[in-house]
């Protein structure tokens, strides 16, 4: 019984992080917060993360990615009410890929991080 519960706890537990996405970086814009056709609120915005290394030449250089975010609902809305360009932020949620059809009738593919938790970072945070 006692190992049932182990190996079931375990199982959980690595079922919580097959699609786990944890960031820290700084918005590149407000929130744009919308409501979709079926009514639900959502927020999109974006995260630069960078991360700094040295070259082969012993030049430092520092790499910029850029990240898409959603949220929905309570927390799509208080990213809207609490986040503005530039804050050091965290988010945790999930990687989400999609597609889309543009104008010309071209497939565009896109990834996304669908957020399910957030923190305003401030710089001693950060360190």
């Amino acid at each position: 019984m006692f190992l049932e519960q182990i190996l079931s706890f375990k199982l959980y537990k690595m079922n919580t992080l097959r699609n786990s996405v944890q960031l820290i970086g700084n918005l590149g814009k407000d929130p744009e917060v919308k409501e979709s056709e079926q009514g639900s609120t959502y927020a999109k915005a974006t995260i630069a993360t960078n991360e700094t290394y040295q070259n082969k030449n012993g030049e430092q250089v520092t790499d910029t990615q850029w990240h898409n975010i959603i949220a929905w609902g309570k927390i799509a809305e208080n990213m809207g009410k609490i986040l503005k360009k530039g804050n050091a932020v965290a988010v945790k949620g999930k990687l989400n890929h999609n597609s889309y059809k543009d104008k010309e009738g071209n497939i565009r593919y896109f990834s996304s991080v669908v957020v399910n938790e957030f923190m305003v970072l401030n710089n001693a945070d950060r360190a």
